[in-house]
């Protein structure tokens, strides 16, 4: 449940935080021009209202729709975005935030549903027209239903915000805020929920008290105060200094994080702390004109409106001495705790709001898992194998189909997509979820994990490979050159008619290609993608054999290019070497780039032997 709601909040945060500077530039605007404003100017407070009403739910709703649909879907959803707004009186952010991902999702159907069937020279006419009458469509849908519908939850929103305040109950927000934090929930609740609503009462009065529930530095900093007072533990006295800067004056809130799970009671600390300085800004009636990101001290005073900066500035006072109070005596009796611990539980945690289950235990054995478990996994276990030789763990590194994880695999490499498949198939192992195998950010932060644990990490590359021999599976007429660009799908299907030329597979293995590229892309980064067919289809294949045809002006897979495609059919391992040859040719650059302009199949074929 914690990791579908940390997921769910980072889809949430996600779409609102590449846009808070635009927050930010409204809060300024509001906090110089309006009325009760620094500086008074009429004609430029006329910029608040539309900021809010329509740049910034247009924003967020292009950034929803572009996650879910690229490109086609931030524009589609900026489209049916403006009839959520034209549909009602109030700001709809909110609104933005669900019209956004759901346009993307219809344009992300629809060309799913079009790919390869749109007649030659007339794909960017269908392009252009689908996304006009389909955000048409949605932008009536969203005038008529959706506007009216989010008015009235914003109202119960509000009813509800208005309600805390005027019973004296808000301030007990803080203890569900605090631990959510500690869990890096902060993002989603501040910028998911708080910001939204935040802006909801800022058209009225010109501030909200929502943009001081989360950011306030206060509590974070009492912490690290007692910490740095009143620590035993040398080490962690003496980081606390550098993490009041980081926290205070930089505004990262997570450095805290490891001193409270460090000793999980202190939790109580910043939430007594918030729960009275909340209290204490609903008696003054205090709010920021804008969001405060991150929640640094200096953000914080920045969007305090006129007159208010003292009363902003003392509640971070007060949330900052209760939290040292009541920390301290825990601090105290609490003995030497272990931060390095804490900050690896920290590291941990943070993996997994990222998708990147991260364990603690032994590694020994890592698979690569793809659909068919014969192309890509393959490849990028080699890769990696390669990868990691010189830190010399003992670490096994294999490839299989994601619906055969072997019951000791410790970490299992997979699409995003074969997540779920993967949890199935082996719920014991620790996931990586990747866009490909060859480059990925989550394939570096494993290799990080590996080599912080490594024992001993040799200088140089080990100086022999394993001699890789081709017995004929790559021939001299598997490959072609110079070929002219074509789709995808021709590219596949060429792929497959000449390992069925060739004797490798029959008729019904080129089908079989087609289907596992719409399941899973089998492009695998560098400019190389590597067709096959799909679990099913092994009967297909009569014997091991390899393809390649060159594209020197690029094949289309998605939003990269493949330049190689490399037509692969394998029976039990016997490809595997050669496939572990061609990754080794690949990764360095000066081959892949011979490869790319290569003039006949000899020149290619004589780097594999």
């Amino acid at each position: 449940m914690k990791n579908s709601i940390q997921k769910f909040g980072k889809f949430l945060s996600a779409m609102v935080m590449p846009n808070i500077g635009a927050f930010i530039a409204w809060g300024f605007i509001t906090a110089l021009f309006i009325p009760k404003g620094w500086f008074p100017n009429e004609r430029l407070a006329t910029l608040v209202d539309p900021m809010l009403k329509y740049l910034i739910p247009l924003l967020i709703a292009y950034q929803g729709g572009k996650m879910v649909g690229k490109e086609r879907g931030g524009v589609i959803g900026a489209i049916a975005t403006l009839g959520v707004i034209a549909g009602s009186d109030q700001a709809m952010l909110i609104g933005a935030m669900i019209m956004g991902p759901l346009a993307g999702l219809v344009i992300r159907a629809f060309d799913r549903a079009t790919e390869g069937k749109m007649p030659a020279g007339f794909e960017m006419l269908i392009q252009n027209f689908s996304i006009g009458i389909l955000g048409m469509i949605l932008a009536i849908i969203g005038y008529y239903l959706i506007g009216p519908v989010m008015a009235t939850i914003l109202a119960f929103l509000a009813g509800g915000v208005a309600f805390l305040v005027q019973n004296k109950l808000l301030p007990f927000v803080a203890i569900f805020i605090e631990p959510a934090k500690v869990l890096f929930l902060n993002n989603a609740i501040n910028h998911g929920i708080f910001t939204p609503i935040g802006a909801e009462q800022a058209i009225e009065t010109g501030k909200s008290i929502m943009y001081m529930l989360e950011t306030n530095p206060g509590p974070g900093l009492g912490v690290l105060l007692a910490y740095w007072v009143f620590s035993k533990d040398k080490a962690t006295k003496s980081s606390a200094p550098g993490a009041i800067v980081i926290h205070f004056l930089g505004g990262i809130h997570e450095i805290y994080f490891p001193y409270i799970l460090m000793n999980p009671v202190i939790i109580i600390a910043p939430m007594v702390a918030s729960i009275a300085t909340i209290f204490y800004y609903t008696i003054f009636n205090a709010g920021l004109t804008g969001p405060a990101s991150p929640g640094s001290i200096i953000a914080y005073l920045a969007v305090a409106p006129k007159g208010e900066t003292l009363v902003v500035l003392g509640g971070v006072l007060i949330a900052t001495l209760i939290s040292f109070f009541v920390a301290s005596p825990i601090v105290k009796l609490s003995g030497n705790k272990n931060l390095n611990e804490a900050s690896d539980k920290v590291k941990e945690m943070k993996a997994e709001a990222k998708g990147l289950t991260n364990k603690t235990g032994e590694i020994k054995k890592i698979v690569f898992a793809c659909d068919a478990g014969m192309g890509s996994s393959a490849m990028g276990a080699t890769k990696f194998r390669n990868r990691i030789a010189h830190l010399q763990t003992g670490i096994t590194v294999i490839n299989t189909s994601v619906d055969n994880v072997p019951a000791d695999a410790d970490v299992v490499v997979c699409q995003t997509i074969l997540q779920d498949r993967a949890k199935a198939s082996a719920p014991q192992a620790q996931l990586v979820t990747i866009g490909n195998f060859l480059a990925d950010p989550n394939l570096d932060t494993l290799y990080a994990e590996l080599q912080a644990k490594a024992k001993s990490v040799t200088e140089t590359k080990q100086t022999t490979t394993q001699k890789q021999t081709n017995t004929g599976i790559m021939v001299a007429k598997g490959i072609q050159t110079g070929l002219p660009s074509v789709s995808k799908e021709d590219a596949i299907t060429a792929a497959g008619k000449l390992l069925q030329t060739l004797g490798y597979v029959d008729a019904s293995y080129v089908p079989a290609m087609l289907e596992r590229e719409k399941t899973v892309s089998t492009y695998m980064g560098l400019g190389v993608a590597i067709p096959h067919g799909t679990a099913d289809a092994k009967q297909a294949v009569k014997k091991t054999g390899i393809v390649l045809l060159q594209y020197p002006e690029g094949v289309d897979f998605g939003e990269e290019k493949a330049y190689l495609v490399f037509g692969i059919a394998g029976i039990g391992d016997e490809h595997l070497d050669l496939l572990a040859k061609i990754g080794t040719v690949i990764e360095d650059e000066v081959n892949l780039e011979k490869l790319k302009q290569a003039k006949n199949p000899e020149e290619i074929l004589a780097m594999f032997q």
